[in-house]
């Protein structure tokens, strides 16, 4: 029996990139298939750079990024639309309501879907906060409302940074949850950074750094 080749979400080729001159990666290249892989180092180890990088919020020194063909740097505002991802420390959307930012996502993403946003108030039991200034939730309920976003956005690649972070224990097993379904898609492609490996969850690439 012959499978089909699964063709890869996110294309990374000879990635270069450093702070102040400290090289951080050098001619890095690999593939993102669908379902959840995991890019897993140490503190300090770059793994939130390169989220930040495959992102397009940071411009490599060198090499490309592209998401289902689409480049980064020639089509940038086309590869953003494709790509979610939201520093977990950010302060830009203080000033908004956690439920005027979740409101805002279908402005930036055209496959943004709001009957699941609606699903993933409920299982992280956000709808008490959604009147709230961002500014004004805790550091949990924050964290929330970015991975609510993150699987509603319908986005090819979401990128996550420690998503199990400061999360209560219903939080945690309903997270768990997403990304057990997520693991067997067949199209999206999504990428952990964390020091360990979520539990119970099948991994398509592990990337160590």
């Amino acid at each position: 029996m012959n499978v089909d080749p699964v063709d890869p979400v996110l294309q990374v080729r000879g990635l270069n990139f450093g702070w102040s001159g400290r090289p951080l990666f050098h001619d890095v290249s690999f593939e993102l298939p669908p379902g959840v892989s995991l890019v897993r180092g140490d503190d300090g180890s770059g793994k939130s750079t390169l989220l930040a990088l495959l992102a397009g919020a940071l411009n490599p020194e060198a090499g490309t990024l592209a998401v289902q063909g689409i480049d980064s740097l020639a089509q940038h505002d086309a590869y953003r639309h494709r790509v979610f991802w939201v520093d977990p420390q950010t302060e830009a959307h203080d000033a908004l309501a956690a439920g005027g930012y979740l409101e805002s996502l279908s402005r930036h993403y055209p496959r943004f879907d709001n009957d699941t946003l609606q699903e993933l108030l409920d299982g992280f039991g956000l709808r008490p906060h959604l009147g709230k200034p961002m500014y004004m939730l805790s550091t949990g309920s924050r964290r929330k409302v970015w991975l609510a976003a993150a699987f509603s956005a319908g986005t090819p690649l979401t990128l996550i940074d420690q998503p199990f972070a400061a999360l209560d224990a219903p939080s945690t097993r309903f997270l768990r949850e997403l990304l057990q379904d997520a693991s067997t898609h067949p199209s999206r492609a999504w990428l952990l950074a964390d020091h360990e490996a979520p539990q119970g969850v099948v991994l398509a690439r592990t990337l160590e750094i």
